[in-house]
C-alpha cells in the first residue's frame, strides 16, 4: 500500500491561519450566570441551602427596606427567616461564609416594592453608605444585623423615593472599596431597574457608570417584555439597556414562575430557543436574574435553564 505524502509545512500553516481567522471573525456568544433574590419568604429554604444548589452565582439578601432622613436606623426585613433586631439573624454569618466559599457573591439588597425609603440630600447618601459599610460590609459596628460576615456588595432594588441622590450613595459605597480589614475587598454594586428606559428611580444613578451588574426587570411591563411568544419588545428594550448603560454586565431579569409576577414569565424552552441566543451576542450579557428563590423552588426554573444561560 502506498504511503500518503506529507502535507507541506507551508500548506499546514495556511490552513491553521485560515481556521484562526474564521474563529475570530465568527459571531461570538458567551455563557452567563444566575442571580437570585432570597429573604422575603420563610418557606424558601435557608441561605446555605440556596447556595448549595450550585445554580446561583449571586444571592441578593432582600431587603433593607426602610432608610433615609426620616428613619433613625435603617430597617432590615427578612420576612419569615429571622428577626434582625433580636439578634436572631447573626447566625447567617455561617451561611454567608459558606456561600462565599462556593464562589457565590452575596449582596445586600436595599429598597424593594414596599417603599418607606428616600434620600433627600448628599448627607443622607453619605450617612446611609456609612451605615451599610459599618453594619454589612468591611467596617465595624457593635451590633451587625447579620453578624461578622462581610457581604460582597449592595444591590439597588429602588422603586421609590427621591431619584436624585442614589448616585451619590453609589459613589460613597464604591469609595469604601479596599478600605476594610485586609484592605483588598471591592464593593460590588448592582441594580434592578424596571425595563422602561431610562428607569425613573435609578436611571440617574446608573449614569455614574459605577455599577458592576444591572439585572433589568423585564416583567410587569408589557411594552418591554416577552409577550406570548413574541420577543420583539424585549429585544428592542434589551438593545436600549446594553447600549445606554455603562455597566460591566446586563442581566435578563425574570419571574422564576408564572405566579411570581403579573406578566413576563418566559417558559424555559422559549427562553433557551428564542431569547438567550439573541442576547448572548452582546458583550455585556451577564446572565439571568430571578425573582425569587421561593418561586424558583416551585417549578425548578433555575435548574431547567442553567445549562442554557
Amino acid at each position: 500500500m502506498a504511503v500518503p505524502a506529507k502535507a507541506s509545512s507551508s500548506f499546514s500553516m495556511a490552513c491553521l491561519l485560515a481556521a484562526i481567522f474564521l474563529l475570530s471573525s465568527a459571531p461570538r456568544s458567551h455563557g452567563g450566570s444566575i442571580a437570585i433574590y432570597w429573604g422575603q419568604n420563610g418557606n424558601e429554604g435557608t441561605l446555605a441551602e440556596t447556595c448549595s444548589t450550585g445554580n446561583y452565582a449571586f444571592v441578593n439578601i432582600a431587603f433593607l427596606c426602610s432608610f433615609g432622613s426620616a428613619q433613625q436606623t435603617p430597617q432590615l426585613n427578612l420576612a419569615g427567616h429571622c428577626d434582625p433586631y433580636s439578634d436572631a439573624c447573626t447566625n447567617l454569618t455561617a451561611d454567608i461564609n459558606l456561600c462565599q466559599s462556593k464562589g457565590v457573591k452575596v449582596m445586600l439588597s436595599i429598597g424593594g416594592g414596599a417603599g418607606g425609603y428616600t434620600l433627600n440630600s448628599e448627607q443622607d447618601a453619605a450617612d446611609l453608605a456609612k451605615y451599610i459599610w459599618d453594619n454589612f460590609l468591611g467596617g465595624s459596628s457593635p451590633k451587625r444585623p447579620l453578624g461578622a460576615a462581610v457581604l460582597d456588595g449592595v444591590d439597588f432594588d429602588i422603586e421609590g423615593g427621591n431619584p436624585d441622590y442614589y448616585g451619590a450613595l453609589a459613589a460613597h459605597l464604591k469609595a469604601y472599596g479596599g478600605k476594610g480589614k485586609g484592605g483588598s475587598k471591592e464593593v460590588y454594586l448592582s441594580a434592578a431597574p424596571q425595563c422602561p428606559f431610562p428607569d425613573q428611580w435609578v436611571g440617574k444613578a446608573l449614569e455614574t457608570g459605577l455599577f458592576d451588574y444591572v439585572w433589568v426587570q423585564f416583567y410587569n411591563n408589557p411594552p418591554c417584555q416577552y409577550v406570548q411568544g413574541d420577543t420583539a419588545n424585549l429585544m428592542d428594550s434589551w438593545k436600549q439597556w446594553t447600549s445606554g448603560v455603562h455597566a460591566k454586565y446586563i442581566f435578563l431579569g425574570l419571574p422564576a414562575a408564572p405566579a411570581a409576577a403579573g406578566s413576563g414569565f418566559i417558559p424555559a424552552g422559549s427562553l433557551e430557543s428564542q431569547v438567550l441566543p439573541a442576547l448572548k451576542g452582546s458583550s455585556k450579557y451577564g446572565g439571568v436574574m430571578l425573582w425569587s428563590k421561593f418561586y424558583d423552588d416551585q417549578d425548578g426554573y433555575s435548574s431547567a435553564i442553567k445549562n442554557a444561560v
